[in-house]
Parts: C-alpha cells; sequence; structure tokens
C-alpha cells in the first residue's frame, strides 16, 4: 500500500513539474538545488525572476535555520523592518498573497516570507525552503480543527509519507518547490545554529534562471 502511495505522488509531482515553464537553480556552497516555480502563482513567479535578474539576490544567504522547519534566505526581517522604519517617505512594498489550498507546505515547498500583517502580503526579497517533519493523522485533525481547514486526501497521505509543515498553509504564500538536491536543502537546515536560529556558517547562494535548454534536459531525467 505505501509503494503504491509512493508511486502515485511521484506521478501526480511529474504532471506537475512537467506543466510548469519557469526553473532556477540555486547555486549554494553545500550544493545545488533546482527550483521549479509554480505558474499557479504568476505574481510570485515573476517577482522571484524579476529579483533574480536585477541582482537583488546576489551574494545572498540563508540567514535563518530553524532545524526540521525551513530554511530562510535573502534579507532578514529586521533587515527590511529597519530599513522602512529609516525611510517612513517611501511606500512599504510588499507583493498580494497567492495562497491556494493546492499549493501546501510539503517538504521541499518554496515559499515567500512576509511579516504579521493581516493581508498576508509578501516580503520582495525573502525567501524560504520548507524541510518539515513527518505528520501523524492525529496531529492533522488537531491542526485542521484548530486552523478551521480541511487537507485534500493527497495532502495528508504527502505530510504523512514526506513531511513538511502544515502549520504554515493558508498564511503563507507557496510559489515552488525543489526538483533537485533536497539533500543539499536537508544539509543547509542541518547547520549549527545560534539561540536566535542564525547560522553559525555562512551558507551562500546565488539564483540562476535555467535556459529552455537546461529545462529540457532536466524534464528528461525526470
Amino acid at each position: 500500500m505505501r509503494t503504491s502511495v509512493l508511486t502515485l505522488l511521484l506521478l501526480l509531482f511529474a504532471l506537475i513539474t512537467n506543466a510548469q515553464s519557469a526553473y532556477v537553480r540555486l547555486i549554494t556552497n553545500k550544493g545545488n538545488i533546482t527550483l521549479v516555480l509554480y505558474d499557479q502563482t504568476p505574481k510570485h513567479r515573476d517577482m522571484f525572476l524579476q529579483a533574480i535578474k536585477k541582482g537583488l539576490y546576489n551574494n545572498a544567504q540563508f540567514n535563518r535555520v530553524i532545524k526540521s522547519f525551513v530554511s530562510q534566505g535573502g534579507e532578514l526581517d529586521e533587515t527590511i523592518l529597519e530599513r522602512e522604519k529609516l525611510h517612513p517617505e517611501v511606500p512599504i512594498q510588499r507583493l498580494t498573497a497567492e495562497i491556494t489550498p493546492k499549493l501546501f507546505h510539503k517538504k521541499g515547498a518554496l515559499g515567500a516570507g512576509r511579516n504579521d500583517n493581516p493581508e498576508k502580503s509578501s516580503y520582495l526579497t525573502q525567501i524560504y525552503l520548507v524541510v518539515g517533519k513527518l505528520q501523524t493523522d492525529e496531529q492533522l485533525d488537531v491542526l485542521e480543527k484548530k486552523k478551521g481547514i480541511k487537507l485534500s486526501p493527497s495532502q495528508r497521505t504527502t505530510y504523512k509519507t514526506i513531511g513538511g509543515t502544515p502549520h504554515l498553509d493558508n498564511d503563507y504564500t507557496v510559489f515552488g518547490e525543489i526538483v533537485e538536491g533536497m539533500e543539499v536543502a536537508d544539509a543547509i537546515n542541518g547547520v549549527k545554529t545560534d539561540i536566535n536560529d542564525l547560522p553559525l556558517e555562512t551558507v551562500t547562494f546565488k539564483p540562476v534562471v535555467l535556459s529552455k535548454k537546461e529545462v529540457l534536459k532536466l524534464k528528461k531525467v525526470e
């Protein structure tokens, strides 16, 4: 039964990734991670691609790592909020949330960070990769009741067999996922940190948009 479920999940994964048009590789000092950006979240997809083109993620770091939860990269909350505080004359820029129940916080998901704003709007220069934990039916039942949501059977299966951070669902925009290099993401999430979840070693990344030729090669491998 477990084998059949995993086979079905892999088939669904293949269908999703083959339908997408944009792929990004994070070149890190721990290895490479390849991401597919969802076409179902076009504003966040385009925001990330434009930020890469403008060089906003040059010399970027995974600067907040919470084990078995997420690895956050780009600008820190404190840096963004302090800059906005120092320049009140500049309108605060956020991207409208693109939250959809079908795109959830499974292990390997790519999300957009944000502060505690009621609109759930995203920062323009902060991303995170989900690592999370395996969930039980009991934990998911409690979560559904607490958040007032209903997970689909496939989502529950994914959380129980692959893992993730379901308590972030419906609160943050998920706009992509890892298609290669999950072991690298795990290594990043495993670095030593201080009491504020700041890595004690520098973990850098540079995002590069894959060419059409590279995407075709990637899909053949899949």
